[in-house]
């Protein structure tokens, strides 16, 4: 508070907060000056590119020998489109080699149909049996083979993540993957456990690739 008081010498100032005549003018200046309006933290020009380039048409694999899943989903609002999944079965008395030769096929009719921008696979996971892991691993490089000829960008995640970004629990079992992904693409009913798994795959690739992704997908 500024006080007026009458002294030998005339009217002069007293402050109860120790404030000079000279100091209380400056206060004066500045509450008379211009307003200053802060800039917006989060503001960008409209016509600034975006930072992070999201591929629209993504294909999920899911890669099995007798049974690799597979789904091709569209970004999209409200919710992706779905515009194909399946699996590519081979029976159990077919040899290696036939089975391999009825991945590529499918695959490459998948990419002549639906035209995906980029590929997300299943990332590699610890089996106990060696056989397992050859056998995986056969059916794996075929399907990678086949969508790399074509140019086609591919990442891998793990299955534990993709299971937690999908459900939110890194162990959680097929059945709540495939409840998951019906409701998120709002299909009519639960897609089979493999292609499930493919969709499952496309969805979190979305999701990473975003504009406001945390994290990096990696690329293989």
């Amino acid at each position: 508070m500024i006080l007026l008081l009458w002294g030998f010498a005339g009217w002069h100032y007293s402050d109860p907060m120790g404030i000079t005549p000279q100091q209380f003018k400056q206060m004066q200046d500045r509450l008379k000056g211009p307003k200053r309006i802060p800039a917006a933290v989060f503001e960008r020009p409209v016509s600034a590119p975006a930072t992070v380039a999201l591929r629209t048409t993504i294909l999920g694999i899911d890669p099995s020998l007798r049974g690799t899943g597979y789904g091709v989903i569209r970004i999209a609002k409200p919710v992706p489109e779905t515009l194909v999944h399946g699996m590519i079965a081979c029976q159990a008395n077919w040899p290696h080699s036939r089975c391999l030769v009825q991945i590529v096929t499918r695959l490459r009719q998948v990419l002549d149909e639906h035209s995906p921008e980029v590929c997300v696979i299943e990332g590699l996971f610890f089996a106990q049996n060696l056989q397992t892991a050859l056998i995986m691993g056969e059916a794996r490089g075929a399907a990678m083979a086949t969508i790399a000829e074509r140019g086609i960008p591919i990442f891998e995640i793990a299955p534990r993540k993709v299971k937690q970004a999908i459900v939110g629990y890194g162990a959680a079992q097929k059945l709540a993957v495939a409840k998951m992904v019906q409701r998120m693409l709002r299909l009519a009913e639960p897609p089979g456990p493999d292609a499930a798994d493919a969709l499952a795959l496309a969805l979190t690739h979305a999701q990473e690739s975003g504009r406001y992704g945390l994290t990096t997908p990696r690329k293989i």
